[in-house]
Protein backbone atom coordinates (compact mmCIF):
# COMPACT_ATOMS: atom_id res chain seq x y z
CA UNK A 1 0.00 0.00 0.00
CA UNK A 2 1.40 3.39 -0.97
CA UNK A 3 1.99 6.01 1.67
CA UNK A 4 -1.03 8.39 1.50
CA UNK A 5 1.32 11.26 2.39
CA UNK A 6 3.30 10.68 -0.80
CA UNK A 7 0.10 10.46 -2.81
CA UNK A 8 -1.03 13.81 -1.42
CA UNK A 9 2.27 15.66 -1.55
CA UNK A 10 3.74 14.38 -4.82
CA UNK A 11 0.88 13.08 -6.93
CA UNK A 12 2.63 13.97 -10.20
CA UNK A 13 5.74 11.90 -9.33
CA UNK A 14 3.53 8.94 -8.31
CA UNK A 15 1.64 9.18 -11.60
CA UNK A 16 4.88 9.16 -13.63
CA UNK A 17 6.33 6.23 -11.69
CA UNK A 18 3.19 4.12 -12.05
CA UNK A 19 2.98 4.91 -15.76
CA UNK A 20 6.29 3.06 -16.23
CA UNK A 21 4.39 -0.07 -15.19
CA UNK A 22 1.65 0.70 -17.69
CA UNK A 23 -0.64 1.59 -14.78
CA UNK A 24 -2.70 4.73 -15.35
CA UNK A 25 -3.28 6.43 -12.03
CA UNK A 26 -6.73 8.07 -11.91
CA UNK A 27 -5.51 11.44 -10.67
CA UNK A 28 -8.92 13.04 -11.27
CA UNK A 29 -10.69 10.54 -9.02
CA UNK A 30 -7.97 10.82 -6.39
CA UNK A 31 -8.25 14.62 -6.31
CA UNK A 32 -12.04 14.37 -6.12
CA UNK A 33 -11.86 11.95 -3.17
CA UNK A 34 -9.22 14.04 -1.41
CA UNK A 35 -11.17 17.27 -1.86
CA UNK A 36 -14.29 15.64 -0.46
CA UNK A 37 -12.30 14.18 2.45
CA UNK A 38 -10.78 17.54 3.37
CA UNK A 39 -14.15 19.27 3.24
CA UNK A 40 -15.92 16.58 5.26
CA UNK A 41 -13.10 16.27 7.77
CA UNK A 42 -12.90 20.04 8.14
CA UNK A 43 -16.63 20.44 8.67
CA UNK A 44 -16.70 17.54 11.15
CA UNK A 45 -13.85 19.12 13.14
CA UNK A 46 -15.66 22.51 13.06
CA UNK A 47 -18.85 20.95 14.39
CA UNK A 48 -16.90 19.08 17.07
CA UNK A 49 -15.23 22.34 18.12
CA UNK A 50 -18.66 24.02 18.40
CA UNK A 51 -19.94 21.09 20.48
CA UNK A 52 -16.95 21.45 22.80
CA UNK A 53 -17.72 25.16 23.25
CA UNK A 54 -21.40 24.46 23.91
CA UNK A 55 -20.48 21.74 26.43
CA UNK A 56 -18.27 24.20 28.26
CA UNK A 57 -21.06 26.76 28.27
CA UNK A 58 -23.47 24.17 29.70
CA UNK A 59 -21.00 23.45 32.49
CA UNK A 60 -20.62 27.13 33.34
CA UNK A 61 -24.42 27.71 33.21
CA UNK A 62 -25.08 24.77 35.53
CA UNK A 63 -22.45 26.05 37.91
CA UNK A 64 -24.26 29.38 38.00
CA UNK A 65 -27.66 27.65 38.33
CA UNK A 66 -28.75 29.07 34.95
CA UNK A 67 -31.22 27.55 32.47
CA UNK A 68 -29.38 25.24 30.05
CA UNK A 69 -32.31 24.02 27.92
CA UNK A 70 -31.37 26.02 24.82
CA UNK A 71 -27.73 24.97 25.14
CA UNK A 72 -28.80 21.36 25.63
CA UNK A 73 -30.85 21.51 22.42
CA UNK A 74 -27.83 22.93 20.56
CA UNK A 75 -25.60 20.16 21.95
CA UNK A 76 -28.12 17.49 20.99
CA UNK A 77 -28.40 18.84 17.46
CA UNK A 78 -24.63 19.09 17.06
CA UNK A 79 -24.14 15.57 18.42
CA UNK A 80 -26.63 14.22 15.89
CA UNK A 81 -24.94 16.12 13.04
CA UNK A 82 -21.48 14.93 14.08
CA UNK A 83 -22.69 11.31 14.24
CA UNK A 84 -24.04 11.60 10.70
CA UNK A 85 -20.88 13.35 9.47
CA UNK A 86 -18.67 10.71 11.09
CA UNK A 87 -20.64 7.96 9.37
CA UNK A 88 -20.23 9.74 6.02
CA UNK A 89 -16.52 10.26 6.67
CA UNK A 90 -16.00 6.61 7.58
CA UNK A 91 -17.70 5.56 4.35
CA UNK A 92 -15.54 7.97 2.36
CA UNK A 93 -12.34 6.78 4.05
CA UNK A 94 -13.31 3.18 3.23
CA UNK A 95 -13.75 4.22 -0.41
CA UNK A 96 -10.34 5.89 -0.36
CA UNK A 97 -8.77 2.78 1.19
CA UNK A 98 -10.30 0.62 -1.53
CA UNK A 99 -8.92 2.97 -4.17
CA UNK A 100 -5.43 3.03 -2.64
CA UNK A 101 -5.36 -0.77 -2.22
CA UNK A 102 -5.79 -1.11 -5.99
CA UNK A 103 -2.62 0.90 -6.69
CA UNK A 104 0.60 -1.10 -7.25
CA UNK A 105 3.91 -0.33 -5.56
CA UNK A 106 6.26 2.35 -6.81
CA UNK A 107 9.22 0.83 -8.63
CA UNK A 108 12.84 1.60 -7.76
CA UNK A 109 14.74 4.07 -9.92
CA UNK A 110 17.11 1.40 -11.26
CA UNK A 111 14.36 -0.89 -12.56
CA UNK A 112 14.75 -1.14 -16.36
CA UNK A 113 12.09 0.54 -18.47
CA UNK A 114 10.07 -1.71 -20.75
CA UNK A 115 6.61 -2.96 -21.61
CA UNK A 116 7.08 -6.71 -21.18
CA UNK A 117 9.55 -9.53 -20.49
CA UNK A 118 11.47 -8.82 -23.71
CA UNK A 119 12.87 -5.71 -21.99
CA UNK A 120 14.21 -7.59 -18.95
CA UNK A 121 17.95 -7.12 -18.46
CA UNK A 122 20.28 -10.09 -18.08
CA UNK A 123 22.66 -9.43 -15.20
CA UNK A 124 24.77 -12.60 -15.20
CA UNK A 125 25.01 -16.22 -16.29
CA UNK A 126 26.41 -19.12 -14.30
CA UNK A 127 27.36 -22.49 -15.72
CA UNK A 128 27.45 -23.71 -19.31
CA UNK A 129 24.61 -25.64 -20.90
CA UNK A 130 25.64 -29.20 -21.60
CA UNK A 131 26.35 -30.52 -25.10
CA UNK A 132 24.50 -33.81 -25.56
CA UNK A 133 25.78 -36.53 -27.91
CA UNK A 134 22.33 -38.11 -28.06
CA UNK A 135 18.78 -36.92 -28.71
CA UNK A 136 17.55 -34.87 -25.77
CA UNK A 137 14.30 -35.96 -24.12
CA UNK A 138 11.98 -33.72 -22.18
CA UNK A 139 11.09 -34.49 -18.56
CA UNK A 140 7.90 -36.39 -19.42
CA UNK A 141 9.77 -38.74 -21.74
CA UNK A 142 12.42 -39.23 -19.05
CA UNK A 143 9.76 -39.92 -16.38
CA UNK A 144 8.61 -42.97 -18.27
CA UNK A 145 6.37 -45.74 -16.89
CA UNK A 146 4.13 -43.14 -15.23
CA UNK A 147 6.80 -41.93 -12.74
CA UNK A 148 5.53 -38.50 -13.79
CA UNK A 149 1.86 -39.30 -14.21
CA UNK A 150 -0.20 -36.44 -15.59
CA UNK A 151 -3.08 -38.77 -16.51
CA UNK A 152 -3.50 -39.84 -12.89
CA UNK A 153 -3.54 -36.16 -11.86
CA UNK A 154 -6.34 -35.53 -14.35
CA UNK A 155 -8.29 -38.55 -13.07
CA UNK A 156 -7.96 -37.57 -9.42
CA UNK A 157 -8.51 -33.83 -9.82
CA UNK A 158 -8.22 -32.33 -13.29
CA UNK A 159 -5.77 -30.85 -15.76
CA UNK A 160 -2.49 -29.39 -14.49
CA UNK A 161 -2.22 -31.71 -11.52
CA UNK A 162 0.48 -34.36 -11.27
CA UNK A 163 1.30 -37.63 -9.54
CA UNK A 164 4.97 -38.48 -8.92
CA UNK A 165 6.08 -42.02 -8.18
CA UNK A 166 9.15 -43.91 -7.00
CA UNK A 167 12.48 -42.26 -7.94
CA UNK A 168 10.98 -38.94 -8.98
CA UNK A 169 8.80 -38.66 -5.87
CA UNK A 170 11.94 -39.44 -3.86
CA UNK A 171 13.85 -36.78 -5.82
CA UNK A 172 11.33 -34.08 -4.95
CA UNK A 173 11.36 -35.06 -1.26
CA UNK A 174 15.16 -35.10 -1.22
CA UNK A 175 15.30 -31.66 -2.85
CA UNK A 176 12.95 -30.24 -0.23
CA UNK A 177 15.15 -31.43 2.63
CA UNK A 178 18.34 -30.42 0.85
CA UNK A 179 17.15 -26.85 0.21
CA UNK A 180 15.86 -26.29 3.74
CA UNK A 181 19.04 -27.73 5.28
CA UNK A 182 21.25 -25.41 3.21
CA UNK A 183 19.20 -22.32 3.96
CA UNK A 184 19.15 -23.08 7.69
CA UNK A 185 22.74 -24.25 8.20
CA UNK A 186 24.58 -22.05 5.69
CA UNK A 187 22.35 -18.99 5.18
CA UNK A 188 20.99 -18.46 8.70
CA UNK A 189 17.25 -18.89 8.08
CA UNK A 190 14.80 -20.10 10.71
CA UNK A 191 12.54 -22.88 9.47
CA UNK A 192 8.82 -22.34 9.98
CA UNK A 193 5.72 -24.42 9.27
CA UNK A 194 2.55 -22.48 8.45
CA UNK A 195 -1.09 -23.10 7.46
CA UNK A 196 -1.86 -23.80 3.81
CA UNK A 197 -5.24 -22.07 4.21
CA UNK A 198 -5.20 -18.29 4.66
CA UNK A 199 -7.83 -15.64 5.35
CA UNK A 200 -8.64 -12.45 3.47
CA UNK A 201 -6.63 -10.24 5.82
CA UNK A 202 -3.49 -12.22 5.02
CA UNK A 203 -4.07 -11.91 1.27
CA UNK A 204 -4.77 -8.18 1.56
CA UNK A 205 -1.58 -7.84 3.58
CA UNK A 206 0.74 -9.20 0.90
CA UNK A 207 -1.18 -7.72 -2.04
CA UNK A 208 -2.95 -10.72 -3.60
CA UNK A 209 -6.30 -9.13 -2.76
CA UNK A 210 -8.28 -7.34 -3.96
CA UNK A 211 -6.75 -7.30 -7.46
CA UNK A 212 -5.85 -10.96 -8.03
CA UNK A 213 -8.76 -12.91 -6.56
CA UNK A 214 -9.33 -14.75 -9.84
CA UNK A 215 -5.90 -16.36 -9.47
CA UNK A 216 -6.82 -17.87 -6.09
CA UNK A 217 -8.70 -20.99 -5.03
CA UNK A 218 -11.42 -19.86 -2.65
CA UNK A 219 -12.93 -22.39 -0.26
CA UNK A 220 -16.68 -22.83 -0.45
CA UNK A 221 -18.65 -22.66 2.79
CA UNK A 222 -16.39 -19.96 4.21
CA UNK A 223 -16.14 -16.68 2.32
CA UNK A 224 -12.96 -15.73 4.16
CA UNK A 225 -10.69 -18.74 3.45
CA UNK A 226 -8.42 -19.43 0.47
CA UNK A 227 -5.74 -21.97 -0.39
CA UNK A 228 -2.43 -20.14 -0.27
CA UNK A 229 -0.95 -19.21 -3.64
CA UNK A 230 2.58 -18.98 -2.20
CA UNK A 231 4.30 -19.39 1.18
CA UNK A 232 4.99 -15.65 0.94
CA UNK A 233 1.42 -15.05 2.15
CA UNK A 234 1.30 -16.99 5.46
CA UNK A 235 4.98 -16.45 6.31
CA UNK A 236 5.04 -12.68 5.71
CA UNK A 237 1.81 -12.34 7.69
CA UNK A 238 3.65 -13.60 10.76
CA UNK A 239 4.71 -9.93 11.01
CA UNK A 240 1.16 -8.54 10.68
CA UNK A 241 0.09 -6.23 13.53
CA UNK A 242 3.45 -6.77 15.24
CA UNK A 243 6.03 -4.28 16.55
CA UNK A 244 9.40 -6.03 16.51
CA UNK A 245 12.43 -5.12 18.59
CA UNK A 246 15.32 -3.72 16.57
CA UNK A 247 17.58 -6.41 18.05
CA UNK A 248 15.51 -9.12 16.34
CA UNK A 249 16.19 -7.75 12.84
CA UNK A 250 16.86 -8.98 10.28
CA UNK A 251 14.42 -11.88 10.50
CA UNK A 252 14.92 -14.65 7.94
CA UNK A 253 12.39 -17.46 7.52
CA UNK A 254 12.49 -20.51 5.24
CA UNK A 255 9.32 -22.50 4.64
CA UNK A 256 8.21 -25.41 2.48
CA UNK A 257 4.57 -25.32 1.36
CA UNK A 258 2.35 -26.41 -1.48
CA UNK A 259 1.05 -23.55 -3.60
CA UNK A 260 -2.33 -23.41 -5.32
CA UNK A 261 -2.99 -21.16 -8.30
CA UNK A 262 -5.83 -21.06 -10.79
CA UNK A 263 -3.39 -19.70 -13.41
CA UNK A 264 -6.13 -17.49 -14.79
CA UNK A 265 -5.30 -16.27 -18.28
CA UNK A 266 -2.49 -18.78 -18.84
CA UNK A 267 -4.42 -21.35 -20.87
CA UNK A 268 -2.33 -22.75 -23.72
CA UNK A 269 0.92 -21.65 -22.06
CA UNK A 270 3.32 -24.29 -20.66
CA UNK A 271 0.55 -26.85 -20.48
CA UNK A 272 2.82 -29.84 -21.15
CA UNK A 273 4.20 -31.57 -18.10
CA UNK A 274 5.08 -29.98 -14.76
CA UNK A 275 6.27 -26.52 -15.84
CA UNK A 276 3.01 -24.78 -14.87
CA UNK A 277 0.60 -26.46 -12.48
CA UNK A 278 -2.39 -25.63 -10.31
CA UNK A 279 -0.69 -27.31 -7.35
CA UNK A 280 3.07 -27.23 -6.88
CA UNK A 281 5.57 -26.83 -4.07
CA UNK A 282 8.20 -24.29 -3.16
CA UNK A 283 10.84 -23.71 -0.56
CA UNK A 284 10.30 -20.02 0.14
CA UNK A 285 12.64 -17.43 1.64
CA UNK A 286 11.18 -14.42 3.50
CA UNK A 287 13.08 -11.58 5.14
CA UNK A 288 12.02 -8.60 7.28
CA UNK A 289 14.58 -5.82 7.63
CA UNK A 290 15.02 -2.13 8.37
CA UNK A 291 14.46 0.15 5.36
CA UNK A 292 18.17 1.02 5.17
CA UNK A 293 19.05 -2.66 4.74
CA UNK A 294 16.51 -3.75 2.14
CA UNK A 295 18.63 -3.23 -0.99
CA UNK A 296 21.47 -5.29 0.44
CA UNK A 297 18.97 -7.89 1.65
CA UNK A 298 17.62 -8.36 -1.89
CA UNK A 299 21.12 -9.09 -3.19
CA UNK A 300 21.73 -11.50 -0.30
CA UNK A 301 18.42 -13.33 -0.70
CA UNK A 302 18.95 -13.71 -4.46
CA UNK A 303 22.41 -15.09 -3.75
CA UNK A 304 20.92 -17.66 -1.38
CA UNK A 305 18.57 -18.93 -4.10
CA UNK A 306 21.46 -18.99 -6.59
CA UNK A 307 23.57 -21.02 -4.16
CA UNK A 308 21.15 -23.95 -4.48
CA UNK A 309 21.49 -23.96 -8.27
CA UNK A 310 25.28 -23.80 -8.01
CA UNK A 311 25.35 -26.77 -5.65
CA UNK A 312 23.06 -28.67 -8.00
CA UNK A 313 25.37 -27.77 -10.93
CA UNK A 314 22.50 -26.36 -12.98
CA UNK A 315 23.19 -23.59 -15.54
CA UNK A 316 21.16 -20.46 -14.89
CA UNK A 317 20.98 -16.74 -15.42
CA UNK A 318 19.73 -13.79 -13.37
CA UNK A 319 17.60 -11.06 -14.96
CA UNK A 320 16.29 -7.78 -13.61
CA UNK A 321 12.60 -7.45 -14.41
CA UNK A 322 11.58 -4.36 -16.33
CA UNK A 323 8.85 -1.94 -15.27
CA UNK A 324 6.18 -3.65 -17.37
CA UNK A 325 6.93 -7.17 -16.11
CA UNK A 326 7.35 -6.55 -12.39
CA UNK A 327 4.74 -7.79 -9.89
CA UNK A 328 2.03 -5.67 -8.30
CA UNK A 329 3.62 -5.44 -4.82
CA UNK A 330 7.30 -5.38 -5.79
CA UNK A 331 9.58 -2.36 -6.00
CA UNK A 332 12.33 -4.42 -7.64
CA UNK A 333 12.59 -8.05 -8.74
CA UNK A 334 15.30 -10.40 -9.92
CA UNK A 335 14.20 -13.57 -11.71
CA UNK A 336 16.50 -16.58 -11.71
CA UNK A 337 16.06 -18.69 -14.83
CA UNK A 338 17.38 -22.25 -15.14
CA UNK A 339 18.44 -23.85 -18.42
CA UNK A 340 15.90 -26.33 -19.83
CA UNK A 341 17.58 -28.46 -22.54
CA UNK A 342 14.39 -29.69 -24.25
CA UNK A 343 13.29 -26.09 -24.79
CA UNK A 344 16.81 -24.72 -25.39
CA UNK A 345 15.85 -21.80 -23.20
CA UNK A 346 16.23 -20.36 -19.72
CA UNK A 347 13.00 -20.63 -17.71
CA UNK A 348 12.05 -18.98 -14.42
CA UNK A 349 12.75 -21.06 -11.31
CA UNK A 350 12.84 -18.28 -8.70
CA UNK A 351 11.59 -14.73 -8.34
CA UNK A 352 13.24 -12.57 -5.64
CA UNK A 353 11.58 -9.28 -4.75
CA UNK A 354 12.01 -6.27 -2.50
CA UNK A 355 8.60 -4.89 -1.49
CA UNK A 356 10.08 -2.11 0.66
CA UNK A 357 7.30 -0.91 3.03
CA UNK A 358 4.41 -1.66 0.63
CA UNK A 359 3.31 -4.90 2.31
CA UNK A 360 4.22 -3.72 5.81
CA UNK A 361 1.92 -0.70 5.53
CA UNK A 362 -0.97 -2.97 4.54
CA UNK A 363 -0.14 -5.35 7.42
CA UNK A 364 0.80 -2.72 10.02
CA UNK A 365 4.10 -4.56 10.44
CA UNK A 366 6.56 -2.36 12.33
CA UNK A 367 9.76 -2.33 14.33
CA UNK A 368 10.83 -0.22 17.31
CA UNK A 369 13.61 2.23 16.51
CA UNK A 370 14.91 2.71 20.05
CA UNK A 371 17.59 5.24 19.09
CA UNK A 372 14.89 7.62 17.81
CA UNK A 373 12.15 6.36 20.15
CA UNK A 374 9.65 5.72 17.37
CA UNK A 375 8.16 2.88 15.39
CA UNK A 376 8.92 2.43 11.70
CA UNK A 377 7.52 0.19 9.00
CA UNK A 378 9.41 -2.98 8.19
CA UNK A 379 10.72 -3.69 4.71
CA UNK A 380 9.77 -7.18 3.49
CA UNK A 381 11.38 -9.38 0.85
CA UNK A 382 10.81 -12.87 -0.47
CA UNK A 383 12.03 -15.30 -3.07
CA UNK A 384 11.73 -18.93 -4.12
CA UNK A 385 14.61 -20.98 -2.91
CA UNK A 386 13.55 -22.87 -5.13
CA UNK A 387 10.34 -23.94 -6.93
CA UNK A 388 10.43 -27.73 -6.62
CA UNK A 389 8.64 -28.93 -9.77
CA UNK A 390 10.88 -26.84 -11.98
CA UNK A 391 13.97 -27.98 -10.06
CA UNK A 392 12.92 -31.61 -10.59
CA UNK A 393 12.29 -30.87 -14.28
CA UNK A 394 15.66 -29.17 -14.77
CA UNK A 395 17.60 -31.93 -12.97
CA UNK A 396 15.94 -34.65 -15.04
CA UNK A 397 16.68 -32.89 -18.31
CA UNK A 398 20.17 -31.55 -17.58
CA UNK A 399 21.45 -34.80 -16.03
CA UNK A 400 19.77 -37.29 -18.39
CA UNK A 401 21.92 -40.07 -19.79
CA UNK A 402 21.77 -41.92 -23.09
CA UNK A 403 20.53 -45.12 -21.37
CA UNK A 404 17.51 -43.32 -19.89
CA UNK A 405 18.93 -42.94 -16.38
CA UNK A 406 19.52 -39.61 -14.66
CA UNK A 407 22.73 -38.78 -12.79
CA UNK A 408 22.47 -37.18 -9.37
CA UNK A 409 24.76 -34.19 -8.64
CA UNK A 410 27.25 -34.71 -5.82
CA UNK A 411 25.53 -32.29 -3.42
CA UNK A 412 22.30 -34.33 -3.52
CA UNK A 413 23.67 -37.88 -3.37
CA UNK A 414 23.54 -38.21 0.42
CA UNK A 415 19.82 -37.32 0.25
CA UNK A 416 19.10 -39.82 -2.54
CA UNK A 417 21.47 -42.59 -1.44
CA UNK A 418 22.52 -43.29 -5.03
CA UNK A 419 24.47 -41.59 -7.79
CA UNK A 420 21.71 -42.07 -10.37
CA UNK A 421 17.98 -42.78 -10.66
CA UNK A 422 15.60 -44.28 -13.23
CA UNK A 423 18.08 -47.05 -13.98
CA UNK A 424 16.75 -49.86 -16.13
Amino acid sequence: MLDPKILRKDTEAVTKNLLKRGFVFDESLWNKLETKRKELQGFTEKQQSELNDVSKSIGIAKKNSEDTSILQDQASKLTSEIKELTSDLDALLAEIDEFVLSIPNLIDDDVPDGADETANIELRKEGTPRDFNFEVKDHLEIGRNHEIDMEAGVKITGSRFKVLRNDIAHLQRALTNFMIDIHVSEHGYEEVYVPYVVNQDSLYGTGQLPKFEEDLFKLEGNTNFYLTSTAEVPVTNLFRDEILDSESLPIKYVCHTPCFRSEAGSYGKDTRGIMRLHQFEKVELVQAVEASDSEEALEELTGHAEAILKKLELPYRVVSLCSGDIGFSAAKTYDIEVWVPSQEAYREISSCSNFRSFQARRMKARWKNKSQNKTELLNTLNGSGLALSRTVLSLLENFQQADGSVSIPDALRDYIGRDSILNK
